[in-house]
């Protein structure tokens, strides 16, 4: 149903994007809509010339066989269709979560990690730095670049630069690991007291932590007054082998 929709308004959805440099196709694996209409939308944008990522969750194990099948087969066909495809295993919710975490605070998480994965990139075109990443950057590393993690880390105090940059390549709640990417951009933000060792902790933990044979590693630093003590980073590691 969700196909067949996407396809019958193709020129409106030709018509929404148009002009736009770079889309993210959000949706939910397993059932009708997202499943069917999110390889159409993003076959329509990659016609188009428009950096296409994909960010979608995967049932959890307990629903039925079926939908995990229909899941499966749906991100096959918009990975075929995407620059960039970043699967979220909700199963993981129950891995990680405590005990007592109710269904509804689990999706309320299961949202929140798809915000973050959005809004890991975006932050990085919209806010300059002391060392800039760009829209450029971005497209260097998702364009045409297949499995992605994207890994947010964020702390405070004497360890800040280890403890950030050590969350943000851990990323429990995505289905990669940053060990086997072939691209990497970084992006380190810090309040006013943010030092140059700080920044070359988290380098160093983030680039040994990759494929020694990564074509491409791209970094930026940036400056947050409000941030004080706190430090976060930002990862982008696409071009990851599943086998």
């Amino acid at each position: 149903m969700g196909e067949k929709a996407a396809e019958e308004n193709w020129k409106d959805i030709e018509h929404l994007i148009e002009g736009a440099d770079m889309i993210f196709v959000v949706a939910g694996m397993g059932g009708g809509t997202g499943t069917g209409a999110s390889p159409v939308v993003a076959e329509i944008a990659k016609e188009m010339g428009i950096l296409t990522v994909g960010v979608v969750t995967k049932p959890f194990k307990f629903e039925l066989p079926r939908k995990m099948r229909i899941a499966e087969r749906g991100i096959e066909s918009l990975r075929t269709c995407v620059d960039t495809l970043i699967t979220i295993p909700n199963q993981k919710l129950v891995e990680i979560s405590k005990a007592r975490v109710t269904f509804k605070e689990a999706m309320a998480r299961a949202d929140d990690v798809l915000r973050q994965a959005i809004q890991g990139i975006t932050d990085l075109i919209i806010f300059p730095g002391e060392i800039n990443v760009d829209f450029a950057d971005i497209k260097t590393i998702m364009a045409d670049a297949g499995t992605a993690l994207i890994g947010i880390g964020e702390a405070s105090g004497d360890n800040k630069a280890r403890d950030a940059a050590l969350m943000a390549i851990s990323s429990p709640f995505l289905d990669a690991q940053i060990s086997n990417a072939k691209r990497v951009l970084f992006n380190i933000t810090g309040g006013e007291a943010l030092t140059l060792e700080e920044i070359h902790i988290a380098s160093e933990i983030i680039s040994n932590s990759v494929d020694p044979q990564a074509s491409t590693v791209i970094f930026g630093t940036a400056v947050d007054d409000s941030m004080e003590d706190e430090l976060s980073i930002t990862v982008i590691a696409t071009g990851i082998d599943l086998n």
